[in-house]
């Protein structure tokens, strides 16, 4: 572990008015290097947080839990340090370095090209190129294997979490080599169960329900959490009304008074459309009486109603628009 990792762990593990006094007695040149190291910062173990503690033991007053780390939390450190304007330059500095994504010269790539580029290489290595890759290319590159290698692949994707530089900048090397295309800076991204979802928001319905229903046979837990990730409660107001009145048969109207709380004003008007008079106004009733409601109460009601959806769709009795879907015919 190198110094400026040592340094972004003490800094995670101060207190942010006692941590934004340190960064403020550091040179200019150094704080951004060290704003850099912040962001990247991830989970840290305690073994290396003890590790790094028990090293400036000497130097340190009562610890306090690490937080982690983040742009944000950079952010508001410097501010404090800095002042507005010196932080906001350094932010916009290093989230510019962030944002610079690896494979990028696979972007330019069509999807089928891409797809006869990849079909031989090993599940782990596409599943690799795959989390760094654009939604819609990867829909579009992930439909094209057989079944058994999406499954392989998804699941890859699905269970990995931060990728070794070094895996991530040999791959990368190779297949600059190979195309001779220009190539990205190295950085590191998560895969996850978040980017398998985004994938298969994009693809085709036929590609998208293939690997679910597979999933489900031997990883009931892992298409659940796919599947609730790939649809939203917010993108309720994306269903057409016969499917929004279908939802409102399953769903009793005093239960979206709990869930409509804080949601956007078009969703709130896409279900009071669909009800009748007197029904949408007792609605608007019942979420006036309740007041201020926990967060988590919402979230959980929301979940509910979107189980509800997807229990719909797979009947056939809702439709759940995905990707740019089908083209209509006259």
């Amino acid at each position: 572990m190198d110094n400026l990792k040592r340094a972004a762990i003490v800094m995670l593990s101060l207190d942010k008015s006692l941590a934004s006094q340190v960064v403020n007695l550091l040179p200019k040149d150094q704080v951004e290097r060290l704003t850099m190291e912040i962001a990247k910062t991830d989970d840290v173990s305690i073994d290396e947080q003890e590790l790094v503690i028990n090293e400036f033991r000497d130097k340190l007053g009562h610890r306090t839990p690490i937080e982690r780390g983040s742009l944000d939390f950079a952010s508001e450190l410097l501010k404090q340090s800095l002042g507005g304007d010196a932080a906001n330059t350094i932010v916009d500095n290093v989230r510019k370095s962030l944002e610079s994504v690896p494979f990028g010269f696979l972007h330019r790539v069509k999807g089928d090209d891409l797809f006869n580029f990849l079909s031989d290489e090993h599940p782990q290595t596409i599943a690799l190129i795959l989390s760094y890759l654009p939604t819609n290319l990867a829909a579009d590159v992930l439909s094209e294997l057989e079944t058994e290698k999406q499954l392989d692949v998804v699941r890859r994707i699905a269970n990995m979490e931060q990728t070794n530089p070094e895996i991530v900048r040999e791959v990368e090397n190779s297949l600059k080599a190979r195309m001779a295309s220009l190539f990205s800076e190295e950085s590191e991204r998560s895969g996850g169960v978040p980017l398998v979802a985004q994938i298969l928001n994009v693809s085709d319905r036929k590609t998208s329900k293939g690997i679910l229903d597979a999933l489900g046979q031997d990883s009931a837990d892992l298409a659940t959490e796919i599947q609730r990730l790939m649809f939203v409660f917010d993108d309720i107001v994306k269903l057409d009304n016969k499917s929004i009145q279908a939802v409102l048969k399953e769903v009793e109207v005093g239960q979206w008074a709990l869930a409509l709380k804080g949601v956007s004003e078009e969703l709130k008007q896409k279900i009071f459309g669909n009800l009748s008079t007197r029904a949408a106004e007792n609605l608007k009733e019942e979420m006036q009486m309740l007041g201020a409601v926990k967060s988590s109460e919402v979230e959980g009601r929301q979940q509910e109603i979107v189980d509800v959806i997807r229990r719909l769709e797979n009947a056939g009795l809702v439709v759940v628009a995905s990707g740019e879907g089908e083209k209509m015919l006259s």
